[in-house]
This record gives structure tokens, sequence and C-alpha cells, in this order.
């Protein structure tokens, strides 16, 4: 398998799930900057032009971090990142959709809208750059459910260490890049966020 990589949260996802798998595979470095992504190369690969991408030793190329992460937790059970009984992987699954729809989504389609513009606009449809006011409120109400469910909870879903953990971090840590950070006053956010920083997975 060949793993398509790049700068930004997605790859980053799969780098971290990797991480924690113990697993290695060959990998291609693609720069998004220069938009390498829009270049005919990676499209015959990836028409889609998105990163990460995961060819398949048959030829057929996986893409969506969630579909790639679920894949290589078939491939290799254990550690469990997404979950051993359906209860575990429907918990899982739950957290991974409401920080796509409330957190990874908005913030990425306000960093298009603003900071991130000069970049996007020629290469893909961009909303309103007044819109990216609203956005960024959208993605910090994500972030504050998340916050008033964490309780006295070490990880997103609970107990177990899973998939939610490591999306929900990669997103912070973008966040943090792009002018939208975790507010100071969402302490279980921080104190999770330090935990997980301090896992060797985070340097991935």
């Amino acid at each position: 398998m060949i793993l398509y990589d790049s700068v930004g949260p997605n790859p980053r996802v799969v780098r971290m799930f990797m991480a924690e798998k113990g697993l290695a595979m060959d990998t291609v470095m693609i720069d998004i900057m220069r938009g390498e992504n829009r270049e005919q190369g990676y499209l015959s690969i990836n028409p889609g032009g998105t990163t990460p991408a995961l060819v398949l030793d048959d030829g057929r190329t996986l893409t969506e971090i969630t579909a790639i992460c679920e894949y290589l937790e078939e491939l290799r059970p254990e550690p469990a990142l997404i979950g051993t009984t359906p209860e575990e992987r429907a918990f899982t699954r739950m957290w991974v959709r409401r920080i796509d729809l409330s957190v990874a989504l908005p913030m990425t389609l306000a960093f298009r809208a603003a900071e991130g513009r000069p970049m996007f606009e020629s290469r893909t449809r961009v909303v309103r750059d007044d819109a990216a006011g609203d956005l960024k409120m959208i993605a910090h109400d994500g972030f504050q459910a998340i916050e008033a469910q964490l309780s006295d909870a070490a990880w997103i879903a609970g107990d177990r260490f899973t998939l939610a953990d490591i999306l929900l971090f990669a997103f912070v840590e973008f966040g943090r890049l792009v002018g939208q950070p975790l507010a100071p006053t969402m302490y279980r956010l921080s104190a999770w966020h330090e935990r997980l920083a301090a896992r060797s997975s985070a340097k991935a």
C-alpha cells in the first residue's frame, strides 16, 4: 500500500492512527501549497484532489479519513481505536460524526473563506468572506458542546482512547494555527489536549 500524504489536519489523523497501531507503509508527500494535488499526476490517483489517499495493493484508491482508518483497523485490530464490540464502535462513530459536523467542517470552511482564501479561491468554491465569522462561531459552539459533555472522562468516548480523540486533536491543533484556538475557559478540553499531546503519536 502507498499513502499519499500532505500537510493539514486530515492527513495528520491517518498518520496518528497509524502511529498508534504501529503501522508503517510507503508514503508519497503531495505539496498542496504548490497545488500538486490539482495536477494531473495526482488527479489520476485521486480525482477528488484531496489528501490523504491510500492506494491499496490491488491498485484501487481509498479516500476519506474515516474510511481509511476503519480499513486499517480491520487490517490490524489491536490496539482497538474504533472498538471491539458493536457498542464501542457505535459510540466511537457517533463522536467522529459529531466532531466532523460540529468542528471540522465549519472550521475548514471558515479557514477557506478567510485566512486560507488566497490559496483556495482559485482551486475550489469557497463561501463569502463575510460568512467566516459565523462559521468560526459554529466551530466554537461545537467545541463548547464537547467541553460540556466531557465530564471527568479521560477521553472523548469515555475511558477508551479512540479515533474520535485523534480527529479532534488534529483539528484543535489546526485551529491554533489558523486563528481558531480553544477558548481559555474550556478547561476540560485543555486538560484532554495536554494528555493527548504527551502521546508519541501526537508527533506524527
